[in-house]
């Protein structure tokens, strides 16, 4: 008997929900199906004509869409969850509509309009493991963008998804959604704050030697901290400045990237015993020049050369500013140009945050100290690496040691350098789990530099360990200061711990993504992410960032150890959970960030003795 003939073809399919659906229309049913209405009609629909796609069916809150080219699918995804996010950035969390989107490339079967099959069937489970605000894609509608779309993909593993007897190879569009966070770069122009606002550029080294390029930098960051510890100013983090260094760049883009009203460039140029230092300051709206200046000076005099271009720069952003408050705001500094030179050399290794670089920062910063033994910049920098070492390195006991020797000593030296004392306080409260004296100095560094992104971001991920409300509202500011940093991972991590704390496992997942965007080199970050989404029951997509982790650590002896006064929720995110090897990883991960407010930090991941993870 010959077999029915059944219509089949190849086809791009796009599934998408709402995140936390029921939850919405609980709360407002009329104003969440309104709302759902206007963005079907106003946004996803005109983007899939735009796109070439059509809608196969609607599903309540979701929808499956047929692209003929994958392209087409990815870009349209895309452009929905950015579109969207623009135009929920201003609803209340609890009131913000967030899609997930799965993209599958496969063989479907058609009848009438309607299509089936295990094609749809992958990108509906695709969409239902992606995290809130992105779009996942499996292995085969990947294979076809190579070279056709410029968008940031990372592999995401392969994944056993319900009903789908074979591993799936699984990708995630890197991409900033709904307005947790800020973005890695930020969407549309920033508002300018109502103070006076400035970024300071990367100067130019036009010393014609690539061995310089260290000292023009030096200079910029120790202008960024002196205009920065004038409370009244609104100062853009040298981590965020920094990501125009080397690029030919419009003032105007930098206002609207960073939201800021002047621009102060320059260069340096550095000739045996002598230094050039050139400086203008640009209105960034208009481009027009508002100063310019040429200073000249020997190098035993280059920090009062320094603190000249900031007198000029603050009396032209506020002529109100009084000389008295430049003053102030110069920065304690070594009395030798050599401890300098070497605390300057130290930086650049310091961007990894791994064992090896820290090494390599603490023998240039342990020169600079048998130069100025009271060095506090040093000495904060120094604690920061040595704890690197320690909790990344081995747990050597030596290591701890020496990370709270060089804490204690910046925190007596460092009475008025803001970053030098948040660093210590942070190290302090990583090392010896006490909250109370690591609030108190990074709260002191924001007494003496409300600007200092180092400190927020520090500030925010001790809070939220230490289960504080401080934590959302110093990681916001941190992210809009410097919303370029190398920290911002931390800020990420403080909003999901906080989030977790409250019970908004979405939100809480949404900003573990943003945290893994932001910085993917520690193990650590991905069971910490895995914890927040087993405890909001999304064990699938949490075994997945549980196995990236233990792919990076694959030698880990890891036992996890629980109080026997648990907090509500912990064991049942434990029953929950179910992993083989190593034992209780990512249920013990669950419980550190999930208990109650002023119970989170007594959980801890650990090995025979030091701690593994701290969070």
């Amino acid at each position: 008997m010959a077999t029915a003939w059944v219509e089949r073809r190849l086809a791009a399919i796009l599934a998408t929900d709402v995140v936390g659906y029921s939850r919405l229309v609980e709360k407002d049913e009329a104003g969440t199906l309104s709302t759902l209405k206007a963005l079907r009609r106003e946004v996803i629909d005109p983007l899939l004509t735009e796109h070439h796609g059509r809608i196969v069916k609607l599903m309540g809150d979701g929808a499956l869409a047929e692209f003929g080219s994958v392209v087409d699918a990815v870009a349209c995804a895309v452009a929905v969850q950015t579109v969207i996010a623009e135009h929920q950035a201003d609803v209340p969390p609890e009131r913000r509509i967030v899609f997930r989107i799965g993209i599958h490339l496969g063989d479907v079967v058609v009848e009438g309009e309607d299509l089936l099959g295990d094609g749809v069937n992958i990108a509906a489970r695709l969409e239902q493991i992606c995290p809130p605000g992105a779009v996942m894609i499996s292995g085969t509608a990947y294979d076809q963008l190579q070279g056709k779309i410029d968008l940031p993909i990372e592999f995401a593993g392969e994944q056993h998804l319900k009903n789908v007897d074979r591993p799936i190879r699984t990708y995630q569009v890197s991409m900033v959604a709904n307005g947790l966070v800020a973005p890695t770069t930020p969407a549309g122009e920033l508002s300018l704050p109502a103070k006076p606002s400035i970024a300071v550029l990367p100067f130019q080294n036009l010393s014609g030697d690539p061995e310089q390029e260290y000292f023009a930098d030096g200079v910029v960051e120790v202008i960024i901290t002196g205009l920065s510890r004038i409370k009244w100013l609104f100062v853009i983090a040298r981590n965020s400045s920094f990501t125009y260094k080397g690029k030919i760049v419009d003032v105007r883009q930098v206002r609207r990237e960073l939201g800021v009203r002047y621009v102060l460039e320059g260069g340096v140029r550095k000739a045996g015993g002598r230094v050039r230092i050139t400086a203008q300051l640009v209105e960034a709206g208009t481009g027009a020049h508002l100063w310019a200046d040429r200073i000249d000076g020997a190098l035993e005099d280059i920090f009062e050369l320094q603190d000249q271009i900031t007198d000029k720069v603050v009396a032209i952003v506020e002529p109100s500013l009084q000389r008295s408050e430049i003053e102030r705001s110069r920065r304690k500094r070594p009395d030798s140009l050599d401890a300098y030179d070497l605390f300057l050399r130290a930086v650049p290794y310091t961007a990894s945050q791994t064992s090896e670089d820290g090494q390599a920062a603490i023998r240039y910063l342990e020169d600079a100290l048998r130069v100025e033994p009271g060095y506090a910049a040093a000495h904060a920098l120094a604690a920061w690496c040595y704890e690197w070492c320690y909790s990344r390195g081995g747990f050597q006991a030596a290591n701890k040691e020496a990370a709270l020797r060089h804490a204690q000593a910046a925190l007596v030296g460092g009475t008025d350098d803001a970053t030098a004392l948040a660093i210590a306080g942070f190290v302090t409260t990583m090392l010896n789990q006490d909250h109370e004296a690591g609030l108190s100095a990074i709260e002191r560094a924001l007494t003496l530099n409300p600007s200092c992104a180092t400190a927020l971001y520090l500030g925010a991920i001790t809070n939220a360990f230490a289960g504080h409300p401080a934590a959302m509202a110093q990681a916001n500011r941190a992210l809009r200061l410097s919303p370029f940093d190398l920290l911002v991972y931390l800020a990420y991590l403080a909003l999901g711990v906080a989030a977790v704390q409250e019970g908004r496992h979405d939100d809480a997942t949404m900003a573990m993504q943003r945290m893994l965007q932001a910085n993917s080199s520690l193990s650590s970050l991905y069971f910490i992410a895995a914890a927040a989404l087993a405890l909001g029951g999304r064990l699938e997509a949490a075994r997945a960032w549980a196995d990236q982790g233990l792919k990076m650590e694959p030698g880990l002896p890891v036992q996890a150890l629980f109080r026997t006064d648990e907090p509500p929720g912990c064991q049942q995110a434990r029953r929950g959970w179910s992993y083989p090897e190593p034992p209780g990883l990512v249920s013990s991960a669950a419980v550190f960030v999930g208990g109650k407010r002023g119970h989170s930090g007594t959980y801890h991941v650990r090995t025979k003795g030091p701690f593994l993870a701290r969070g």
